[in-house]
This record gives C-alpha cells, sequence and structure tokens, in this order.
C-alpha cells in the first residue's frame, strides 16, 4: 500500500529533512522522491510505502499537515487508491 506526498511553499533548510523524518518515524519507506525550487518556491512529490506505519493512516495523514502548518508549508497525503481513482479516465 502506497501514498503520494506532495508538499510546496516557500524554500527553506531541511524540508526534505524533516519530511523524510516523519516519515521515518511513522514506519513510512520512502520509494521515490522528485523535488524542484523554482526561485524561492519548493515543490516535491514522494512516493511512500505504507503498508507497515504505525498508526493508522487518517493519523499519519493529520501528522503530515501538521508537519506542513508548523513549517508554512502545503503537505498533502494521499492513498494510492484514491490517487489513482482521480487520474482515470
Amino acid at each position: 500500500m502506497k501514498a503520494v506526498i506532495t508538499v510546496t511553499g516557500k524554500d527553506s533548510v531541511g524540508i526534505i529533512a524533516s519530511v523524510a523524518e516523519k516519515c521515518s518515524s511513522a514506519g513510512a519507506n520512502i520509494v521515490d522522491i522528485s523535488q524542484s525550487v523554482l526561485q524561492e518556491y519548493f515543490a516535491m512529490i514522494m512516493l511512500v510505502d505504507v503498508t507497515n506505519i504505525s498508526c493508522p493512516f487518517a493519523e499519519f495523514v493529520d501528522t503530515m499537515t501538521a508537519l506542513g502548518k508548523k513549517n508554512g508549508l502545503v503537505i498533502t497525503t494521499m492513498h494510492e487508491d484514491i490517487f489513482n481513482a482521480m487520474h482515470r479516465i
């Protein structure tokens, strides 16, 4: 079971590290990551394996959202099933 995590906001030192640390502490494994800095703006998308997370998925989503708010970022976490359904024609 995988999730797609997106992170956007003003660029600053440690964004990737803080998101990766939250994933790791929950037992989520980063499978793939792509990030870009456009002038002063940061954008990242991650594919994360959440099969073995130590909390309910909804709690993981809330934790990631709270991390974003704390750091002035927008972090969204979406289960791959929802993501795939949204992008099916």
